[in-house]
């Protein structure tokens, strides 16, 4: 009976780590999740998904001789599921660096450094700073009005904590918008987001500057300007800024030096600005 049993139980372990393998992509294969909503980083053209992040893996899949498969998913699921390392090998979705985030997985080179942006409507007599091509947006000219953002993305976490924090909570800092009435709606994506401006759900989203330039390009009515921390004086101000990578399940060691060395040629070559640029006009 003994034996029966501990057969049973081999049989189940090689069950489960069969699984595991198909799961995360087998020897000759590296699972990507990414959110394609997130142009030009990563969008659907048709049924595939294409973009920068797709164009940089694809490369490290040359690299390491693997074929590369992406797989869309709500954008808060991505360093979860990475973390965990059960159902795929890795996460490109225009993902910023945080030292939250650096506890739960490993993150490549930062290959983009891009500016939260505020997206409104045209007819918005929202407050802006500067002149000419200079123009910008503070915090404080949010004031009172209800923000989207998409969900998990920095634009949520800067937003949620200008809002909320506190120097009495967990934030350790009076927010710019704390206690002005000002409201936070989270949407599954950036476009959803934007459309709710339309339908008055919203007053601005915050995003990355690139999608927000991409949404503001597809949807007349609609216009964008970089978001700002108010100074003591005009001179003093300073934009909201973040930096993108990539990250792999902590220990992936492989995996994370083939993408280190990709990014390292195309930053050393400029080629990231121009892969950005071509993906802005595809469409």
């Amino acid at each position: 009976m003994k034996k029966i049993t501990a057969l049973l139980l081999a049989l189940a372990m090689m069950l489960v780590m069969a699984t595991g393998l198909i799961a995360c992509g087998s020897n000759n294969e590296i699972i990507v999740q990414t959110n394609a909503f997130f142009a030009p980083f990563e969008y659907y053209e048709g049924e595939e998904i294409v973009g920068v992040d797709v164009e940089i893996m694809n490369m490290v899949g040359e690299k390491l001789g693997k074929t590369v498969t992406f797989k869309n998913v709500d954008f808060s699921a991505i360093i979860d599921n990475v973390k965990e390392g059960k159902v795929c090998d890795a996460g490109a979705a225009g993902i910023t660096i945080t030292d939250e985030r650096k506890e739960k997985v490993d993150f490549s080179t930062p290959y983009y450094t891009s500016v939260q942006y505020v997206i409104f409507s045209t007819d918005s007599e929202i407050a802006k700073r500067g002149t000419g091509d200079a123009q910008y947006i503070v915090w404080d000219a949010l004031a009172g009005m209800t923000i989207g953002t998409q969900t998990d993305t920095t634009g949520w976490i800067y937003t949620d904590g200008e809002i909320n924090a506190t120097a009495d909570n967990d934030y350790g800092y009076d927010g710019v918008l704390y206690g002005t009435n000002t409201e936070l709606k989270t949407f599954d994506n950036a476009q959803l987001a934007a459309d709710g401006i339309g339908s008055n759900m919203v007053d601005v989203v915050i995003i990355d500057q690139l999608p927000a330039e991409y949404i503001v390009s597809k949807n007349a009515g609609l216009a964008c300007l970089p978001l700002y921390y108010a100074g003591e004086t005009e001179a003093d101000d300073a934009p909201v800024e973040e930096q993108y990578a990539i990250c792999v399940t902590k220990g992936n060691t492989a995996l994370l030096d083939a993408i280190n060395e990709v990014l390292e040629e195309l930053i050393s070559q400029g080629k990231i600005e121009e892969m950005v640029m071509n993906h802005m006009i595809s469409e």
